[in-house]
């Protein structure tokens, strides 16, 4: 306790307090955390054997081992022609592991399993810093046990190196604010930009939360603070923007063109693509910042049910299911702290109010960015929010626990508050009653059976007893949906980080070569003449089954969307003329669309100009298949109509 003098100091920013005593280790914390981080490594790392490619992120990867150019751009292709649509920091480790390990499917999802583990006890640490060794454990498990951190493990998203590096960023920036230092608050900033890289602007969502903490609670004066958080604000600037301005600064010529814009800039597809056109249902307009406008079918075909742009798309089944089975206990930490916080009315440094603060502001932020931000079907974007979940659901039932101890109407709160999560883990059930079907029924039982027996808490040990049924109750489904994880009958590693009954093994149709695409790579092969270019196609997918089984030099037109104007009509016949490119791969639809829509976008164009004056290379020559799905335009100086 702090005497009234040196409380009264502390609120007037006079000198700084020691760093207030952590929580003694217990005996039982070291082995549980391990074995909790055992269980988070099983659920992540099983059956990493059959993981699967992603088309698009895989053929980057596979171009990032090629070059030192494409490793740092995050090059789609080999030949450095466009990059991929967001910044590659995510990709790094996994481009790092390929050139250890060999470019193996799982090779690309370890990285990813290896930061959800140091995710998981890295929570442990920050909540035990803040609420107690219990409270940790509890968090760490309770994240463990969350469907969306185990996707992100299994899954080769941004969203897992995302997800560590901002708990990196909050636990320096903790000791910042303990200790009233400057340098763990710079290296909190160190991270945040490095966190952009992974996911750019939405790193700085986390702002809010690291800043209010170290302003409300750290014990130096108020202008020392300010100055504090300015010089670590300009830490975080920097390295956010370092890659932008390297790549503003490297001419065009020496670079790939940036996927996602018009006009090749880095502002274009980090604010304008990758930001402003999130927020489409709010009138916000991003052509203006040289992004291309977003594609309206894929956005249509990721939206799930009960989804949409407001606070109650954060409830639907398609996304509660995997990140917000823990609302209730998270509201129980919330709601619970900030009331212990008004009755007793504590210090400014008070460690209880940094956490309450750290903690409810990135919770708040993400939340309200999530729910009004076009994240489609894509439930990986929950992970930051799983995280201030599972720290408010453990400090929540650890408080609450200490409150029953004490006897009277408080030791119904948490008995009825196990019972409030049960009942609405089974009632997301109801959404997907073929997957798991007895997960609902028997967490239901647990639930009535720990409430029976919280009638009778007067006895200790059947109280005890009554409460761990209740936990288990209320964590059954969601520890289930997680189990599933280890069957590949319902989920394999190097999806899109989906656990649950929505995820399913389909494999990857672009992660290989066909028979007739192996017999037309051939003869592009043997045909080269010399160009850089095996071939142009129209489209990322039609070039990933290239780029992943052979590293072969395809060109992509259009990048992800297939609306960025890349390569330029000028550049394209530029690439014709001087034999650096002489072959194009078309698909009769890609041929009939261009003509029957004519040239509504660049890509189209070209499609149409090819079909219009290149010669067709006779199907025999390189269809050995007989499948005719491609065809293969010569567009050589001899072969040229026209």
């Amino acid at each position: 306790m702090l005497s009234t003098s040196t409380e009264s100091v502390v609120r007037d920013g006079g000198p700084p307090p020691a760093a207030a005593p952590r929580p003694p280790a217990q005996r039982y914390e070291r082995p549980v955390l391990v074995a909790i981080a055992a269980l988070a490594a099983l659920l992540c790392l099983w059956g990493l054997d059959h993981s699967s490619f992603h088309g698009f992120y895989a053929a980057a990867v596979r171009s990032m081992t090629d070059n030192p150019v494409a490793f740092l751009f995050g090059s789609f292709d080999p030949g450095n022609t466009l990059t991929i649509d967001k910044l590659p920091g995510f990709l790094w480790p996994q481009a790092l592991s390929a050139l250890v390990f060999g470019f193996h499917p799982w090779a690309l999802v370890l990285p990813q399993a290896l930061e959800i583990v140091a995710s998981v006890v890295l929570l442990h640490v920050l909540v035990r810093r803040w609420a107690g060794v219990p409270a940790g454990l509890l968090a760490a498990a309770f994240l463990a046990l969350t469907p969306v951190t185990i996707g992100l493990g299994r899954s080769v998203t941004e969203d897992a190196p995302f997800v560590l590096l901002l708990l990196l960023a909050a636990e320096a920036a903790w000791r910042a604010t303990e200790r009233g230092r400057v340098g763990p608050l710079l290296l909190a900033g160190f991270w945040v930009g490095v966190a952009f890289q992974c996911k750019m602007l939405e790193a700085w969502a986390v702002l809010p939360a690291l800043a209010g903490t170290y302003l409300v609670a750290a014990p130096p004066s108020l202008r020392r603070r300010l100055r504090d958080l300015a010089l670590a604000a300009a830490v975080m600037f920097a390295v956010s923007v370092s890659w932008m301005v390297a790549a503003t600064l490297t001419p065009g010529s020496a670079r790939p063109y940036l996927d996602g814009t018009t006009d090749n800039s880095a502002f274009g597809l980090v604010v304008g693509y990758n930001f402003l056109t999130r927020f489409h249902t709010v009138g916000v307009d991003a052509a203006g910042t040289g992004s291309v406008a977003p594609n309206e079918s894929l956005r249509a075909a990721g939206s799930g049910p009960g989804m949409g742009d407001s606070v109650w798309k954060m409830f639907s089944p398609g996304l509660a299911t995997q990140t917000g089975w823990l609302y209730p206990l998270a509201a129980l930490g919330l709601v619970g702290g900030a009331l212990a916080l008004w009755r007793r009315r504590p210090a400014r440094t008070d460690r209880v109010l940094a956490g309450q603060v750290l903690w409810g502001v990135w919770l708040a932020t993400f939340f309200f960015v999530f729910s009004f931000g076009s994240v489609t079907g894509h439930t990986y974007y929950m992970g930051v929010v799983a995280v201030a979940l599972a720290a408010f659901a453990g400090a929540g039932v650890v408080r609450a626990w200490r409150a029953g101890l004490r006897g009277g109407p408080q030791g119904w709160v948490l008995p009825v508050a196990l019972a409030v999560n049960a009942a609405w883990c089974v009632a997301l059930t109801l959404w997907y009653p073929r997957f798991l079907p007895w997960s609902g029924p028997a967490a239901a039982v647990l639930a009535v059976v720990a409430l029976a027996l919280a009638v009778l808490r007067r006895r200790p040990r059947v109280a005890r007893a009554g409460l761990a049924v209740g936990l288990a109750a209320a964590l059954l489904v969601p520890a289930a949906w997680s189990a599933s994880a280890l069957s590949l009958r319902y989920n394999q590693p190097g999806s899109l980080a989906r656990v649950g009954p929505t995820s399913h093994r389909s494999g990857n149709p672009l992660a290989q070569l066909d028979p007739a695409q192996q017999h037309l790579l051939g003869y592009l092969t043997a045909h080269r003449h010399g160009a850089e270019y095996l071939a142009a196609v129209p489209g990322w997918w039609s070039a990933a089954p290239y780029v992943i089984s052979a590293n072969a030099h395809v060109m992509p037109m259009g990048g992800f969307t297939g609306r960025v104007p890349y390569p330029s009509s000028a550049r394209f016949h530029r690439l014709i003329d001087s034999g650096r490119l002489r072959y194009v791969v078309l698909k009769r639809t890609d041929v009939r669309a261009a003509h029957r829509h004519g040239a509504h976008t660049l890509v189209g164009g070209l499609v149409r100009w090819t079909s219009d004056h290149c010669a067709p290379v006779p199907a025999a020559a390189y269809d050995g298949s007989r499948d005719h799905t491609n065809r293969l335009y010569d567009c050589g100086p001899a072969h040229r109509r026209g």
